[in-house]
C-alpha cells in the first residue's frame, strides 16, 4: 500500500502548519493583548499615582482607569509595589540606555568629558514627572521591597558616573573617586527635581554652568610648591 496516496491518514507538513496556525495566532493575540493591558494599567499608574498618591490610589481605581478588570492586574501584578516596580525598571532603563550612548560617544571620541556632562545634566533636567518620582522614593522609605529596586537600578546609574568621573581625571581612586560619585549623583537628582526652588537660569545655562563646575571639581589637585623665600644663597 502507498503511504502517500490520496486515500492516507497520514497528513503532509503543509496540512500540520495550516492547522498549527490558529493556535499560534491565538497566542500572538493573547500575547499583545496582555503587552496593551500591562502598558495601560502602568500609564493609569502614572496619572494616579501623581495626582492622587501612592495609598490614596485602590487597585479598583486603577483597574478604571486602565479599562481592565481587577484580576487582570493581580494576573500581572502582585500588587501596587510591583506596579512601582515596574514603573521604576521602565524608567531607569530609558536613562541607562541614553548613559550607555553617551558612554560610547566618550569611548568613541565623538565627545568631551566637558561636553558629556553638559549633556548629562540636560537630561537631569528633562524630569517631567517630578510629584511621581517624590512618591516612589516615598514609598521606597517605607517599602524594603520598592527600596530594592530603587537600589538595584541606582547601582547601574553609579557605575556610569563613576565611568564618566574616570573620565574628566583618569587618576582619581578611593575615597576621592567615591566622593566624586556622590556629589555628581546628588548634583544630577537635586537639578531633575528643582522646579520647586524657583530657579533664576534656563536649562540650557544651568547645564553650561554646571558641567563647568564639575569639570573643575574633578580636575586634578595641583600642589603648591615649597616657597624658596628666605634661603640662603
Amino acid at each position: 500500500m502507498n503511504v502517500h496516496s490520496p486515500c492516507s491518514p497520514v497528513k503532509n507538513v503543509y496540512q500540520l502548519v495550516q492547522e498549527q496556525k490558529p493556535e499560534r495566532q491565538k497566542k500572538m493575540v493573547a500575547a499583545q493583548h496582555e503587552r496593551h493591558g500591562r502598558e495601560a494599567i502602568l500609564d493609569a499608574a502614572r496619572t494616579l499615582f501623581t495626582g492622587r498618591g501612592f495609598h490614596q490610589t485602590s487597585v479598583a481605581e486603577l483597574a478604571s482607569a486602565a479599562q481592565v478588570s481587577i484580576g487582570q492586574i493581580y494576573r500581572m501584578f502582585k500588587g501596587k509595589d510591583e506596579i512601582i516596580g515596574a514603573i521604576v525598571h521602565a524608567d531607569f532603563d530609558g536613562r541607562l540606555a541614553q548613559m550607555a550612548a553617551l558612554k560610547s560617544k566618550l569611548d568613541e571620541g565623538h565627545l568631551s568629558a566637558h561636553k558629556l556632562f553638559e549633556a548629562l545634566v540636560s537630561l537631569a533636567l528633562e524630569e517631567r514627572e517630578e510629584a511621581l518620582a517624590f512618591e516612589i522614593m516615598a514609598e521606597g522609605l517605607r517599602n524594603s521591597s520598592v527600596r530594592g529596586v530603587i537600589g538595584d537600578m541606582c547601582a547601574r546609574y553609579r557605575a556610569y558616573i563613576r565611568d564618566f568621573a574616570c573620565a574628566a581625571n583618569p587618576n582619581l581612586s578611593g575615597e576621592a573617586l567615591d566622593g566624586a560619585e556622590e556629589v555628581i549623583l546628588a548634583c544630577l537628582f537635586g537639578l531633575s527635581h528643582r522646579t520647586l526652588s524657583q530657579p533664576r537660569l534656563n536649562a540650557e545655562r544651568t547645564a553650561a554652568r554646571t558641567a563647568r563646575m564639575i569639570m573643575a571639581g574633578l580636575a586634578p589637585t595641583v600642589q603648591p610648591q615649597p616657597s624658596t623665600a628666605g634661603r640662603a644663597a
